[in-house]
C-alpha cells in the first residue's frame, strides 16, 4: 500500500509514514496495541474482540476523522486518529475555526517505546496535516495524566491552553499553530520528503 504521507527524519536516521487504515488489513494489529498495558488507561479500548472490531468500523465510518497506521521504515508501529475539529465534542471547547484540525496517536509496538520515536513521528504528523493550506492550528487533547505525551506535544510546538471535561476523560486543550511550528522546524532541516 502506497502512504498518504513519508518524509525521511533525520533525526531518527528513518523512513516515517502515514497510510489510511485498511480494516482487514490492521484490525488485529490495532486491537493487540488496544490492549498494551501502556495504552489501556488513556484509550479504554481493551475490548473483546468483536466488541472492538465493531469499534473500529464505527470509527472508520466516521466521515470527520481519518483513521492513519503510522509505520517507521515500512514497519506498521501507530495508531493515530485525524480529525476535523467541526462536528468534533471538542468545538465546544473553545472558539474554533473551520480548518482547525485535530490528533489521537499510540505507539502500539512495544519495540518502538522509549527510543525517541514520539516526537519525530508526531513532527511528521502535524506537517503532514498542515499541508492543508487551509489549516492554521492543529489541537490536541491529551489526557491529564499523561505527562509524558504531553511534553512530546510541548516539543513539537504545541501550547497548553486549559484542562477540558471531554466524554472519557479530562483532558488538556493544546495549540499548534502554524507559525509556530514552521518557525521551531522549519530551519532545523529535520526531514526531508521522500
Amino acid at each position: 500500500m502506497n502512504p498518504d504521507f513519508i518524509t525521511f527524519d533525520n533525526d531518527v536516521e528513518k523512513n516515517i509514514s502515514f497510510r489510511k487504515l485498511d480494516y482487514d488489513r490492521d484490525l488485529t494489529n490495532v486491537f493487540l496495541w488496544m490492549h498494551q498495558q501502556h495504552v489501556i488507561p488513556f484509550w479504554q479500548l481493551n475490548l473483546p474482540f468483536a466488541k472492538f472490531s465493531g469499534h473500529l468500523k464505527d470509527a472508520l465510518d466516521d466521515r470527520h476523522q481519518t483513521l492513519y497506521i503510522g509505520e517507521i521504515d515500512g514497519h506498521p508501529m501507530s495508531y493515530w486518529e485525524a480529525y476535523w475539529v467541526k462536528d468534533d465534542v471538542v468545538e465546544k471547547c473553545y472558539d474554533a475555526e473551520p480548518f482547525d484540525q485535530g490528533i489521537h496517536l499510540l505507539i502500539g509496538d512495544t519495540q518502538y517505546l522509549g527510543r525517541g520515536y514520539a516526537l519525530p513521528l508526531l513532527r511528521a504528523m502535524v506537517d503532514f496535516q498542515f499541508k492543508r493550506p487551509e489549516t492554521k492550528k492543529v489541537v490536541a487533547e491529551p489526557d491529564i495524566r499523561n505527562e509524558k505525551m504531553i511534553h512530546v506535544f510541548e516539543k513539537c510546538g504545541f501550547e497548553a491552553i486549559h484542562p477540558i471535561k471531554l466524554p472519557d476523560k479530562t483532558g488538556l486543550l493544546m495549540f499548534c499553530h502554524r507559525e509556530t511550528f514552521e518557525k521551531r522546524w522549519s530551519h532545523e532541516g529535520f526531514y526531508q520528503e521522500v
